[in-house]
């Protein structure tokens, strides 16, 4: 199918240069033979100018990362139907590859050197292609996140801190340290079998090994290929090798991926303290969201109170920044002085800066939640707006359920002892698409509080339009339902009216109306 280890094949050849036939066939070195040549005068003849060496081709020459890898993939491509499924939809989507090389150009090269120093194949840098296509933000059905879209509790295991500041599962270096290692791991339980390996990295070794068992019980082959495995495993390793044949053979294929350098275009700098983004992204001269894009562990406005506050810089703005941390040490935060309030409590004064109870407390030295009006506390808190940091948690949310999935949006506010799925059956939608809308899982819990968005289409010949009521001396919810024609609950979910007993004459209430039942 390819030429495997083309690089090798040159370095041999070279080396043939080097030995020279004896009668017996057996090739020596030139030291090893002298005895054997036979002295002669110098000649007189002039000497032929000398050829000037071809340069060793190696991965590293190389000017293409893509090309790099091509050159050190070694697992085998069979010819079998799911692999030439997966070819083909790849060669059938070429945008498809362009987007995942645009968005793995800052980190190829720094996972392909993380796989070469640990001897690793090379086909484990295309498997962020499998999981996330190259999403550093990507978050998965099963509530995996980033590149290699660890789950929580295997980021947990492998060593990857998840809080308000932090999701270290999209931390682009820590996440391949801890994939490669958990990998590592698989690929030993496995007896070295990369394709059950990074079969179980997708479904969990405990499923490969017990298919494996039942084949070996019934006498079956047990390779990947021959395994009763679930049906998106099944598809996992076929589609990862379709993906390696195609990046061997761009040109037997007629694609070509966009191509990237081979070379650092990141590195990573640790400030050993805690910064506002905004202010990390001055002091390295680019913008926030680009410094975001290239560190997208942070959740919020600043690197973590406690660490990690390690960034991901292009190389060319580490010196400038390295430069301004030390001239501005201390000063990569703002601390505003806020005097207590009636009514303030930490939470409430942690929710209205973006920031933690915890780090109030810190702020403080604060040992316990009390404080008393007239205090003053020093918060610390963001330079600039939310909207500045386009990709924090918050907004990256706020993009995500203001994404137009149907004809109206209702706002629901989760009360205790709600789940996705009992609200998702109340309003007649499927619980998967409740995740989807507001960036979770479907297996993910809820907070009392939290605002989630509900999209509908019409149906049965309903015409659904958007009608905000004015409200009366003297009316009802049951009175408003019963002449718009719709339910006194979806009246108090539409306007959040939970906690409100009455209404009040001039309270403008929002109701989606079925206007072919009702004039309006």
């Amino acid at each position: 199918m390819r030429v495997k280890h083309s690089w090798v094949l040159a370095l041999i050849l070279s080396g043939c240069q080097l030995t020279q036939p004896t009668d017996s066939g057996e090739a020596v070195s030139p030291e090893t033979n002298t005895s054997t040549i036979k002295q002669t005068e110098p000649s007189a003849r002039p000497a032929k100018p000398s050829v000037k060496p071809e340069p060793t081709v190696t991965p590293e020459t190389q000017q293409d990362v893509w090309q790099r890898i091509a050159m050190q993939l070694e697992m085998p491509i069979p010819d079998h139907k799911l692999v030439n499924y997966y070819r083909t939809w790849y060669l059938k989507h070429p945008n498809h590859l362009k987007t995942v090389s645009q968005r793995a150009e800052p980190f190829l090269y720094l996972i392909t050197e993380k796989i070469e120093q640990r001897e690793m194949p090379l086909e484990l840098a295309l498997l962020p292609i499998v999981e996330s296509s190259f999403d550093a933000f990507a978050y998965s059905h099963g509530s995996a996140a980033g590149l290699w879209q660890f789950v929580p509790a295997t980021g947990k295991q492998q060593g990857l801190k998840q809080n308000f500041w932090y999701d270290g599962r999209r931390d682009v270096s820590a996440a391949t340290d801890a994939a490669l290692d958990y990998l590592t791991y698989l690929n030993k339980r496995f007896d070295g079998e990369w394709t059950h390996a990074i079969a179980a990295y997708n479904s969990g070794g405990g499923r490969v090994s017990s298919a494996i068992r039942k084949n070996t019980k019934l006498g079956k082959p047990t390779d990947f290929f021959s395994l009763d495995l679930p049906k998106e495993t099944s598809g996992y390793v076929p589609k990862l090798l379709a993906l390696a044949d195609i990046i061997a053979n761009q040109d037997k294929y007629g694609i070509e991926i966009p191509a990237i350098i081979n070379q650092p275009v990141v590195e990573m700098v640790d400030p050993k303290e805690q910064l506002d983004l905004a202010i990390a992204a001055g002091y390295a001269g680019i913008s926030v969201k680009q410094l975001q894009s290239l560190n997208p562990a942070y959740n919020q406005w600043a690197t973590a109170p406690d660490g990690p506050h390690q960034l991901l810089l292009p190389t060319d703005s580490v010196d400038k920044f390295n430069q301004a941390v030390s001239e501005n040490r201390g000063k990569g935060l703002k601390v505003v002085r806020y005097k207590v309030k009636s009514g303030d409590s930490l939470s409430v004064l942690a929710k209205k800066y973006n920031t933690t109870s915890q780090v109030i407390r810190n702020a403080n030295h604060l040992t316990g939640n009390n404080i008393r009006v007239g205090q003053h506390l020093m918060i610390p808190t963001s330079t600039r707006d939310d909207q500045a940091y386009a990709l924090s948690a918050a907004n990256r949310l706020a993009k995500t359920q203001a994404t137009t999935r149907g004809q109206f949006k209702l706002t629901h506010t989760v009360r205790s002892g709600e789940s996705l799925w009992s609200i998702a059956r109340a309003n007649k939608v499927s619980h998967q698409s409740l995740a989807k809308w507001n960036g979770m899982g479907p297996k993910d819990t809820l907070r009392v509080g939290q605002k989630l968005v509900i999209w509908k289409n019409s149906s049965d010949g309903a015409i659904i339009r958007t009608v905000f009521y004015n409200v009366r001396t003297g009316d009802t919810i049951s009175g408003i339902a019963s002449k718009f024609r719709v339910k006194s609950n979806d009246i108090v979910k539409w306007n959040d009216l939970n906690k409100q007993k009455y209404l009040k004459p001039g309270q403008k209430l929002k109701l989606y109306v079925d206007v072919t039942k009702v004039s309006v």
